[in-house]
């Protein structure tokens, strides 16, 4: 195959002894929802069943809990449950005797959703619900043998071994770092006796399990926070857990409170793995590195340059199923990509939603539910609007079978996300366009670019199905002064057709206008781009590895030389409604570029002293250059009104069907599903 040619180190196999992988390739373990869901372990079956017909060699479940107070809901301590997870490793093996599976068992200690959770010492998260109780001696002993019969359930339901996750602020972590340890017994105080537990954990498992059974342990080699592990903690952690019986070792980085992104689109690809190649040295067992590891390539590239020998790939098994696979045919371009904005994923997550999905593929987790079948009946099929939801439209349309034709009077496709993958940090959105523009060749859609489409065309155009994608038009807020030289729309500024000033009034502070304001006060390379950018933006020490893994200085931001004002009427604090994983990093990096975030805004006029407003009822007058625009959208919907008249049927789509925000998993999501039924 050419892809074994091209990408040698990921399409070999990883020999352990009693077993072996068929490649370097693993899904990555992610919770899902379904793991709570009423019929969650059909669900998971056939989720996982279609990545393993992927071509990956080795999955890792969604966290599983060994006992009540460990989890967020799921869990495995008792025979019968056992017995469902039989539905889902009977579904991997059967769609691919070869694809090992591996349950991750998810203790999440202080940090579960339940008053029942228990940490060594009750010391709370930030981010917890709950103060956690204190573990005495009898607690401690219940919980290890709790992971060893979970791991023993495990393997007796089916699975080929199991991951303990020892990181990221779970139980097992809060044991190793002294914030959380303050204990004074042989389980606290000195580090000996911290790691104590989680060896304790490992051997317990190994003796219950024997010894041919996958063990993977995830170790936390970069913390992410003051006062985390040092270097020669994690060396030595990893060395104990390794003698005391696991197979593999996967790295982690961060905990959840960590104020550093690991898998956000602003990082890097592969921004962490040489972190993994530096401790695979020390040990001399398979290690598994991950985040943002999105293409085969990437995956290559790591794994020839000796940072690991397995390439975990979470998020993007989520985007494509068929990645691996793609890979294997030399198809790469046909790789709908991950493209790491969290919207679907990680922000449903943790946002207290049930079920985890994607924003480029809202098939996943939705494989019972949503398929994509040849339709009997072919129809010809016209969409107006080449953005998001018109391209998710007609490539699911053409994949049944319909003919297709996608108008857009621009000169390429992409609509919204052409402006997106404008702003640094967001490059990646050019991803989901290359998979777009190639899905459309691929599947015969006659595509019309730079073409206005009138109702009268479509109404003498032989169509079954009009689809109006039309998108949105950004309003214009009914302010005095408003068509004044100094004001300029978001879309001319992204697209650089306007020149910005030194001063600068931004009116709307929703995602676009975060975004602009992360474009206006930018300067010098993009860190998503450029690791030591990356590492220097957000105070991380690759080469010295100190403690923790970060500086504990001020890090070093670029900035342009620009006063920059993001404002909103509403008295709230800005970026309430940006994503929950991913909010907080936008907030964060304008504060450290110095962009004034000014709530409470009444705007009064603009003329040529600069913008006048009421700020918390208070008037004041702000100097700028510049006033840019981005006050919200209005649906475009004239075409869909002028066939109407013409007594024409049209389908409304993304959003020209709604538009109060931008939102593209909405609008690829309702497109696929109307696309599903035509």
């Amino acid at each position: 195959m050419i892809g074994e040619q091209r990408y040698p180190h990921l399409f070999s196999p990883l020999e352990l002894g009693f077993t072996r992988l068929k490649n370097r390739a693993l899904m990555g373990s992610m919770h899902t929802g379904l793991e709570e869901a009423p019929d969650g372990f059909e669900r998971m079956a056939a989720y996982f069943a279609e990545r393993a017909r992927g071509g990956v060699g080795m999955i890792i479940t969604g966290g599983i809990a060994p006992n009540r107070e460990g989890g967020y809901g799921s869990k495995l301590s008792a025979p019968e449950e056992a017995e469902q997870h039989r539905l889902i490793t009977e579904a991997v093996h059967a769609a691919d005797p070869d694809v090992k599976i591996c349950m991750q068992i998810l203790h999440s200690g202080p940090i579960a959703t339940t008053p029942e959770c228990v940490s060594p010492s009750g010391v709370k998260s930030r981010i917890a619900r709950f103060a956690p109780n204190v573990l005495d001696e009898a607690g401690i002993e219940k919980q290890i043998a709790d992971f060893a019969n979970c791991a023993a359930l495990a393997q007796r339901a089916g699975y080929d071994g199991v991951e303990i996750i020892g990181s990221a602020g779970y139980l097992i972590s809060t044991f190793l770092v002294q914030k959380t340890n303050l204990r004074n017994d042989s389980w606290g105080g000195s580090w000996e006796n911290r790691m104590r537990f989680p060896v304790e954990v490992v051997r317990r498992v190994r003796e219950a399990v024997g010894p041919e059974f996958i063990l993977v342990f995830r170790i936390s080699a970069m913390d992410m926070l003051e006062g985390g592990l040092a270097w020669d903690e994690v060396v030595s952690l990893g060395k104990a857990i390794v003698a005391a019986g696991a197979n593999i070792i996967s790295t982690h980085f961060c905990w959840h409170e960590a104020p550093v992104p690991t898998i956000a689109t602003m990082v890097p690809r592969a921004a962490f793995a040489s972190v993994t190649g530096r401790l695979r040295r020390e040990l001399g067992v398979p290690m598994i590195t991950s985040n943002r590891i999105n293409m085969p390539q990437v995956a290559e590239d790591v794994l020839a340059a000796g940072h690991a020998d397995i390439v975990s790939m979470a998020r993007p098994m989520l985007a494509d199923a068929e990645l691996v696979n793609k890979a294997l045919a030399g198809r790469e371009d046909e790789i709908n990509t991950c493209i790491a904005c969290n919207q679907a994923c990680l922000d449903h997550t943790f946002g207290g939603r049930q079920q985890v999905s994607c924003l480029v593929n809202p098939r996943a987790c939705n494989e019972t539910r949503l398929n994509y079948l040849p339709t009997a009946e072919p129809r010809r099929v016209a969409i107006v609007g080449a953005g998001p939801a018109g391209l998710a439209y007609a490539n699911v349309a053409a994949s049944r079978g319909h003919r297709v034709t996608l108008f857009d009077a621009a000169a390429e496709i992409g609509g919204q996300f052409n402006l997106a993958r404008r702003i640094p940090g967001k490059e990646e959105f050019s991803e989901t366009l290359r998979y777009f523009g190639k899905m459309i060749e691929t599947r015969g859609v006659e595509l019309k670019l730079g073409t206005r489409v009138s109702a009268d065309m479509l109404a003498d155009g032989g169509y079954d199905e009009v689809v109006v994608a039309t998108g949105i038009t950004p309003r214009t807020p009914a302010i005095p002064g408003i068509d004044h030289p100094m004001v300029a729309g978001y879309i001319d500024v992204i697209l650089g057709r306007r020149p910005v000033g030194s001063k600068v009034a931004i009116i709307g502070a929703g995602g676009i206008g975060f975004d602009v304001a992360e474009l206006v006060s930018h300067a010098g390379k993009s860190a998503s781009l450029d690791i030591p950018t990356f590492a220097r933006e957000w105070g991380i020490d690759f080469e010295n590895h100190p403690r923790g893994g970060v500086t504990g200085v001020v890090p070093q931001v670029e900035k342009a030389e620009r006063a920059v004002y993001l404002m909103q009427r509403k008295p709230d604090a800005l970026g309430r409604t940006l994503g929950r994983t991913t909010g907080w990093t936008h907030r964060m990096t304008l504060a450290r570029r110095g962009v004034n975030l000014v709530a409470g805004v009444e705007y009064l006029k603009i003329d040529d002293a600069g913008l006048h407003t009421r700020v918390n009822g208070e008037p004041r007058l702000f100097d700028v250059d510049t006033v840019i625009v981005c006050a919200g959208q209005e649906p475009l919907r004239s075409l869909h009104d002028e066939l109407l008249a013409r007594g024409v049927k049209s389908t409304l789509v993304g959003g020209a069907f709604e538009a109060a925000e931008l939102d593209a998993k909405r609008a690829i999501k309702q497109a696929c599903e109307l696309a599903a039924e035509v």
